[in-house]
């Protein structure tokens, strides 16, 4: 039997050239404009400023370029562990991030060596954006990388796929991702809710700097 590609290091060429093969049907890439354009709204509705974001697995960098043309960060960072992505990401790098007053960082490391390094900075980003990424880590780079997530992002935009729609994406579209782990919503939940409350659809806010108190989402119902 073939040894699983295991995706917390970054994925080789074959992961990009299987699930990559037809951008224009892909969320996060076809849809990138639409994703930017929901968070910008979301957070100008409750007068949330953000001025420093980080991509957690920047992948071809679509979602990466509408955020930053929308948001104009004084800061935005990205981490591609796949040497096939990053090399395009640094190719398409002055594409990606063309504002000048952004100071702008790109490196080839995985969500684990991001969390070593920030954690030893002490650095906090307003935004993280974790966009199908977690479903190919291991449950230990899970229970590493959550908390730190919520330490150092003050927001994360999160998409990840349960087991659900890993076979509804099988049976319905006829894509089947055979390097993400299934796993159930319940699974997420449990390693997700120590650290982080949901208040809106992807978006989760870090119980280390708000609580219903202090949280700037003024729709409390919402709050799970």
């Amino acid at each position: 039997m073939k040894k699983r590609e295991e995706g917390g290091d970054g994925f080789g060429e074959q992961y990009w050239l299987e699930n990559y093969s037809d951008l224009e049907e892909m969320d996060g890439i076809a849809n990138a404009k639409a994703h930017a354009n929901y968070l910008k709204a979301l957070f100008d509705l409750e007068y949330i400023d953000i001025s420093s974001i980080v991509d957690l697995g920047a992948g071809l960098g679509r979602i990466a370029q509408e955020v930053v043309r929308l948001f104009k960060p004084y800061r935005f960072d990205a981490i591609e562990p796949s040497f096939f992505a990053y090399k395009k990401l640094s190719n398409n790098w002055s594409t990606i991030v063309p504002i000048r007053s952004t100071q702008a960082k790109l490196q080839q490391i995985n969500i684990n060596q991001w969390c070593d390094q920030v954690k030893k900075n002490k650095m906090v980003f307003d935004l993280g954006l974790c966009n199908s990424v977690l479903q190919y880590l291991s449950e230990d780079e899970l229970k590493k990388a959550v908390p730190l997530l919520a330490k150092h992002c003050r927001y994360l935009y999160l998409a990840v796929p349960t087991s659900l729609e890993l076979k509804r994406q099988r049976d319905e579209i006829e894509f089947n991702d055979r390097f993400a782990y299934r796993r159930s919503k319940a699974f997420y939940v449990e390693i997700l809710k120590p650290h982080f409350t949901f208040v809106s659809a992807r978006l989760l806010e870090s119980k280390k700097y708000f609580d219903s108190k202090t949280t700037h989402f003024s729709d409390l119902l919402y709050r799970f």
